[in-house]
């Protein structure tokens, strides 16, 4: 069987947002799908109300990706092909615990400049795990209240 290719698609209330976050917290690149909206919005496939402005390029309403620097992407629309993380509005508020997270892992002893890193981007704390030699970690919140772990 070959490998399938795969993105995580995560629901927000502000994707264009969250991506900022994400990206910013990852060291991941925003995707640019600027030139693709300007294609399908010149040959008509897509209405002005599909689309919106975030800093400064067209972007289509309600979605943002992030993409790891390194991995390929498309050109044309800015779409990566390795690891990637779709971001998507959708009506309702986040209610519960997330059943899927990422774990962040610090470099040696790099945790709380790691956790301090994420809350100036907007984190939140909200548990410390400490597990002696199992594993020391933070539980946090991302700015929309997704968990997911900060690990050293």
């Amino acid at each position: 069987m070959t490998p399938l290719h795969w993105k995580l698609v995560i629901d927000s209330r502000d994707a264009a947002t969250l991506a900022d976050f994400w990206a910013a917290a990852l060291g991941y690149a925003v995707e640019d799908p600027s030139p693709l909206v300007a294609r399908l919005l010149a040959a008509g496939h897509v209405g002005q109300d599909a689309v919106t402005e975030h800093h400064g390029r067209q972007v289509f309403r309600g979605f943002a990706a992030v993409r790891h620097p390194d991995d390929p992407f498309d050109e044309v629309s800015g779409i990566g092909k390795g690891r990637r993380l779709l971001f998507q509005n959708v009506p309702e508020p986040k209610n519960g615990k997330n059943r899927l997270h990422l774990d962040l892992h610090a470099e040696p002893g790099g945790l709380d400049t790691l956790v301090g890193r994420l809350e100036e981007l907007g984190a939140t704390r909200l548990r410390e795990v400490d597990q002696g030699p199992a594993g020391h970690w933070w539980v946090m919140a991302d700015p929309e209240g997704n968990e997911f772990c900060a690990a050293g």
